[in-house]
C-alpha cells in the first residue's frame, strides 16, 4: 500500500469516528500492519483525523511502530507526550496478540517484554497505561461472534519494594511483559527460578534513557542486558525511548550493544521527531538593572510576573534548581497571594515522603492543583496531561535539562509546549539568553557515556560466576559487547580479576576476600575439573557459601550518602550538619556559613567535621553541592555568544548589540540588561576582557581589606571543567608560590585566592601546562583530598569490597566512609589496584572532564588560544558573580547586594573617570 492511499478499514464505515471517504492519510502503511482487534482499539482510543499529525499516529508512532513490528532495534527520540512509548507497546501487544491467537496453548508462562525504567514511579505509571489497551482489545475480541478471546497477556510491576508474595505469584504466573528497574533487572538475572522465565524475552524497551546513559546506573543496565542476551532463546529487539539526548548515534550504540566483543555495533535504526512539537519560549527579567534595583523589589516584580503566569493558565509547574529554592518559591506566593493555600498549591521534591510525592503527583494527573513548586524531581515520570505551562526560575544548566522540563507543558502534539524562564542575576540572564537561543535553533547538549567502569565490571563478573560456572572467554565476551566496555583491555581486565581473586598480599587480612576463582579446568586431581569443558579451558567460579546472597544484597550503584556532624575543634561544640556531597567542595581553609557563622573548615574524620570559628569571607556557597552544573557544550556555546557580541560591540556600540539581541527569544530587560553588562566591561577593561572561543581572559585584583591577591579565571567551561582546571591551577601555583592557594569555582569561570605577598606569574604558570601531563597533574592534586575519600568509599562499595549488608547487618554510610578511611592508604599502596584505578578514573573523567581540560590546554599549547591579563583595582562586571560567589546564599543575601553594589560603583565611577578603561596604571610591581 502506497503511504498516501486511502485507507481501507477493517470495521464498517459507519462506526468511524470520521468521513473516511474524505480522509487521506499518510500513515495507512502503519495502520495495515496491525492486527484487526488492535486497529479497532485504536480507532476508539484516538479515532480522531489530527490534522496536526497529518493522520492517526504522532510523528514517533508514524516512524517506530513498523520498525519494531519488523524486530529492528530502535532509539525513538521525541518530546514528552508525543506517544513514542505507547508506539513501543503497541507493535509488542499486537506481536503478543498474534502469538497468542496462532498457539494452541496461547502464551508461555515468561516473560516476552522487560519495559526498564530509572524511576519505580514511571514504572508504576507505564504499568497503569498498560491496562487500558490490553483490557480494551480483550473487550473487542469477547464482542465479536464466532472469535475465542484473545486469551490473557499479563503484565506485572516489579522493583525492589515488591513484596514476597507479589515474587512468588510471578513465578506462578508470570507476567508477559514486566516492568523494572536496573537494580532489580541485575538480581533476576541471579535468581535461579526467575532467571529461566526470562529466556523467551523478545523485547526490551528502556524508557528515559538518556537519564540512564550519562551514569553507571546505564553502564549497569548494558551489561545485564547483555547477559540476558546471552541467554536468551533468541534476538531480543531493544527500544529506547528519550525525549532529549544528543549524538544519538552514541546513544543508540549504547542501546543496542556490539555484535562481536568490542566490534561493531549492531543494526539499529533512529526515530528522530524531537521536534514534532511546537516550542513557545521566552526569558523575562524582572528589571533591566539587576544591580541597582533594590533586592526587594525585583524579589516583588518576580513573584506578581510569576503569580501573572500562573493565573493564565490552567496548571502549572514551577522548576527551581534547589530544593530549598522550590520551598521558598511557594512559601513566598502562599504569603503574598491569597490565591494560593494548601488545596491548589504543592511542593515536589526528593527530600519530601513518598506519600506526599505521590499525591502531588495524583491531583496533577487530575489537573487539580493550580501550581506545583520543584526542583528536579518532576522532569521525568508521570504524563500529566492538563500542565499547560512551565516556569524555570534560574538557569536549568543546559538545553536538555530546559527541554525536559518545559516538555511537561502542552502534554501531546498539536498542542505548543509554552515555557518561561525568569532569571534573576546577570550571570544566568546570559546563560538562558544563549541557551533558549540555542534550544529553537535544535541544540541539545551531548551525553558523556562513563567506560570500562571497573566497579561495575566487579558486580557482573561476580554475578555470572555466581549463575554458573562458565569460561572465561564467554564472560569476558558478554562484557565487552556491553557498549561502556567495548574498548576494555586485557591488562584492566587482568586487573580486576586480580581484585577478585584476592590476588594481593594483605587483602584477607583486612576482611576482603576472594569472590571468584579462575583455573584452567585441571584434570580430575585438580582443584576444579568440570567435564563439559575440555582440560585447559580457563574456567571462573564463585567462592564463599554466602556469594549468592551476598550479590543480591549489596548490587546497585546509587551511592548512599550521609549528614556529617560539624564541630569545633577548640571545644568540641556541635554546630550543626552538612550533606557530606557539600565536602567535595571543600579544602583545608576554605570558609563556609552554617546557622549563619562563619566556619574555617580543618579537616573531617568519618562522619565528623572538625572547623574553627572565623571572621573571614566564605569561599564556598551552601547550595554548591545541590545545583546542576552548566554543560561543557552550553559554555562553549556561550563563548561563541560573547566572540559574536564583542565584535557587534566593536562596529556598532550597544545599540548594534541590542539590535542583534532582539532576535532571542528574550523580552525588553532582558535585553537592555546584557547590553549594559558588555558596555559596563568593556568601557572598563577593555574588549580584550571577554572571554571567547580563542582568548581566555584573567584578571588580577589586589584586595587590600582581606590582604589577598585574586585570579579571576574566565573560563566559560561548565563547572566540571572548571572544578578540575582550578584544581590543576591551584596545584601548580601552590608549587610556585610556596603558599595555601584557594579555589572558589562557579560555572562561568573560577577564583585563584593567595595572600597578597604572595604572587605567581599566571601566564607562565598556564604556559607551563603540557596536554600529556594533565592527567598525571590532576591525580597528584587529588591526593588525600575529602574528594578521594569519598568516592573510594563509593567504589569500594560498589566492587563489594565494602559490605553494605551481610548476615543481617546493615553498614551506614558513615560507618562505610571510615571502613574506606582505614583501606585507603593500604590500597593506594597495591599496585594497579582496581578500586582504586576506578575511583581515580571516575574523579577525572566523570566528575572533571579531565579530556576536555586536555583539550583546552593542547590548544593553549598550540597558540589557538590566547590568555588575556588584566590588573584591575576592582573586579570587572563579568567577574561580580565570581567576586560574590561565595555570598551568594540566601543567609547572605544582603552581604552579596552591598558588595555587588560597590563594585559597580566602582565601575561606574572608573568609566566616568576614563581613566584608561579601568585599568591601573603601571606595573604589578609597583
Amino acid at each position: 500500500m502506497d503511504g498516501n492511499e486511502r485507507l481501507e478499514l477493517p470495521v464498517s464505515d459507519d462506526s468511524l469516528p470520521f468521513d473516511s471517504d474524505a480522509a487521506t492519510i499518510e500513515d495507512a502503511d502503519v495502520f495495515g500492519r496491525l492486527e484487526p482487534a488492535v486497529q479497532e482499539w485504536w480507532l476508539e482510543e484516538f479515532g480522531e483525523f489530527v490534522p496536526e499529525n497529518e493522520g492517526f499516529f504522532t510523528p514517533p508512532q508514524r516512524g517506530a511502530i513498523p520498525k519494531i513490528h519488523e524486530g529492528t532495534n530502535t532509539l525513538i527520540c521525541a518530546p514528552t507526550g508525543s506517544g513514542k512509548t505507547l508506539a513501543s507497546f503497541t507493535s509488542i501487544i499486537n506481536y503478543l496478540y498474534n502469538e497468542s491467537r496462532e498457539s494452541e496453548e496461547g502464551l508461555e508462562n515468561s516473560v516476552y517484554c522487560l519495559y526498564v525504567s530509572p524511576l519505580k514511579s514511571l514504572a508504576n505509571d507505564i504499568h497503569r497505561n498498560l491496562e487500558v489497551p490490553l483490557e480494551g482489545i480483550e473487550e473487542i475480541v469477547a464482542e465479536r461472534d464466532g472469535e475465542e478471546s484473545m486469551g490473557e497477556i499479563r503484565h506485572a510491576i516489579r522493583h525492589g519494594d515488591t513484596d514476597s508474595s507479589a515474587r512468588q505469584k510471578m513465578l506462578e504466573e508470570t507476567p508477559h511483559i514486566l516492568n523494572t528497574t536496573p537494580e532489580t533487572l541485575a538480581i533476576l538475572l541471579n535468581s535461579p527460578k526467575f532467571r529461566e522465565k526470562l529466556r523467551t524475552v523478545e523485547y526490551v524497551i528502556v524508557d528515559e534513557i538518556h537519564s540512564l546513559a550519562a551514569g553507571k546506573r546505564g553502564t549497569h543496565l548494558a551489561v545485564s542486558i547483555e547477559r540476558l542476551e546471552a541467554m536468551a532463546e533468541g534476538n531480543i529487539t531493544r527500544i529506547g525511548c528519550s525525549a532529549t539526548i544528543e549524538p544519538l548515534s552514541r546513544v543508540a550504540e549504547f542501546l543496542v550493544g556490539c555484535d562481536t566483543p568490542g566490534g561493531e555495533p549492531r543494526d539499529y535504526e533512529i526515530v528522530d521527531a524531537r521536534f514534532a512539537r511546537e516550542f513557545d519560549l521566552q526569558l523575562e527579567c524582572p528589571t533591566d538593572d539587576l544591580i541597582n534595583t533594590p533586592r526587594e523589589i525585583v524579589q516583588d516584580r518576580f513573584y506578581r510576573i510569576l503569580h501573572e503566569h500562573i493565573q493564565d493558565h490552567t496548571n502549572t509547574i514551577v522548576f527551581t534548581n534547589t530544593r530549598s529554592g522550590a520551598e521558598r518559591v511557594l512559601h513566598n506566593l502562599r504569603d503574598g497571594f491569597d490565591a494560593y493555600d494548601e488545596d491548589n498549591s504543592g511542593c515536589h521534591h526528593g527530600s519530601l515522603s513518598k506519600e506526599v510525592r505521590q499525591d502531588i503527583e495524583s491531583r496533577l494527573k487530575d489537573g487539580d492543583i493550580d501550581v506545583v513548586t520543584s526542583s528536579t524531581s518532576l522532569e521525568l515520570g508521570i504524563d500529566m496531561p492538563h500542565v499547560d505551562l512551565v516556569v524555570q526560575v534560574g538557569s536549568p544548566k543546559s538545553v536538555a535539562a530546559l527541554l525536559q522540563r518545559v516538555g511537561r507543558a502542552g502534554h501531546r502534539v498539536g498542542q505548543t509546549v509554552t515555557g518561561r524562564v525568569i532569571a534573576l542575576d546577570r550571570d544566568e540572564l546570559l546563560e538562558c539568553a544563549v541557551m533558549l537561543k540555542k534550544a529553537q535553533e535544535g541544540f541539545v547538549d551531548s551525553v558523556s557515556i562513563p567506560e570500562n567502569a571497573q566497579d561495575v565490571a566487579a558486580q557482573h563478573v561476580y554475578g555470572m560466576a555466581i549463575a554458573e560456572i562458565r569460561p572465561e572467554t564467554e564472560l569476558k565476551g558478554i562484557l565487552r559487547r556491553a557498549y561502556p566496555y567495548r574498548n576494555y583491555s586485557e591488562d584492566e581486565y587482568e586487573s580486576l580479576m586480580r581484585y577478585l581473586t584476592a590476588e594481593y598480599a594483605g587483602l584477607e587480612e583486612k576482611n576482603v576476600y576472594a569472590k571468584v576463582w579462575r583455573d584452567e579446568n585441571d584434570p580430575p586431581d585438580g582443584e576444579h575439573h568440570y567435564e563439559e569443558y575440555p582440560v585447559g579451558e580457563r574456567l571462573i567460579g564463585k567462592r564463599g557459601r554466602l556469594a549468592r546472597v551476598i550479590y543480591m544484597t549489596n548490587i546497585g550503584t546509587i551511592p548512599d550518602s550521609f549528614t556529617c556532624d560539624v564541630k569545633t575543634r577548640a571545644s568540641d561544640e556541635w554546630v550543626g550538619q552538612l550533606d557530606e556531597q557539600y565536602l567535595d567542595t571543600l579544602e583545608k581553609g576554605d570558609v563556609f556559613v552554617l546557622g549563619g557563622d562563619h566556619f574555617e573548615y580543618r579537616y573531617r574524620r568519618g562522619s565528623k567535621v572538625y572547623v574553627d570559628r572565623t571572621s573571614a569571607r566564605p569561599t564556598v556557597p551552601s547550595w554548591y553541592s545541590e545545583r546542576l552544573p552548566l554543560s561543557y557544550d552550553l559554555g562553549c556555546e556561550i563563548l561563541d555568544f560573547q566572540g559574536e557580541l564583542v565584535e557587534r560591540y566593536e562596529a556598532g556600540g550597544p545599540p548594534r548589540v541590542r539590535a542583534w539581541l532582539r532576535e532571542f527569544p528574550l523580552d525588553d530587560d532582558s535585553v537592555r540588561a546584557i547590553a549594559r553588562l558588555f558596555d559596563h566591561q568593556c568601557q572598563y577593561a577593555g574588549l580584550e576582557s571577554v572571554s571567547t572561543p580563542d582568548r581566555l581572559a584573567i584578571e588580577v585584583v589586589r584586595d587590600r581589606e582581606e590582604y589577598e591577591r585574586h585570579y579571576y579565571v574566565h573560563s566559560n567551561y561548565g563547572r566540571k571543567v572548571n572544578d578540575g582546571l582550578s584544581r590543576l591551577l591551584a596545584y601548580r601555583c601552590a608549587q610556585a608560590a610556596t603558599a595555601n592557594v584557594r579555589v572558589a569555582v562557579a560555572d562561568n569561570g573560577f577564583v585563584l585566592s593567595m595572600p597578597l605577598n604572595r604572587k605567581v606569574d599566571i601566564e607562565g604558570v598556564i604556559a607551563d601546562l603540557e596536554s600529556d601531563a594533565v592527567r598525571d597533574d590532576l591525580r597528584a592534586s587529588l591526593s588525600g583530598t575529602d574528594l578521594l575519600q569519598r568516592y573510594f568509599r563509593i567504589n569500594a562499595t560498589r566492587s563489594l569490597m565494602i559490605l553494605k549488608r551481610y548476615k543481617g547487618y546493615e553498614k551506614s554510610a558513615s560507618e562505610q566512609q571510615v571502613s574506606s578511611e582505614m583501606l585507603l592508604g593500604f590500597a593506594e599502596d597495591l599496585e594497579g589496584f582496581a578500586v582504586i584505578e576506578e575511583t581515580y578514573r571516575e574523579i577525572l573523567e566523570d566528575k572533571l572532564n579531565v579530556e576536555e581540560i586536555e583539550d583546552i590546554v593542547g590548544a593553549l599549547d598550540a597558540g589557538d588560544l590566547a590568555v588575556s591579563r588584566r590588573l584591575l583595582d576592582s573586579p570587572t562586571p563579568r567577574a561580580f558573580g565570581l567576586a560574590t560567589l561565595s555570598a551568594s546564599d540566601v543567609v547572605l543575601a544582603e552581604d552579596e547586594s552591598a558588595a555587588l553594589q560597590a563594585f559597580h560603583e566602582h565601575v561606574l565611577e572608573e568609566i566616568g573617570e576614563e581613566s584608561m578603561a579601568g585599568l591601573t596604571a603601571g606595573s604589578e610591581d609597583e
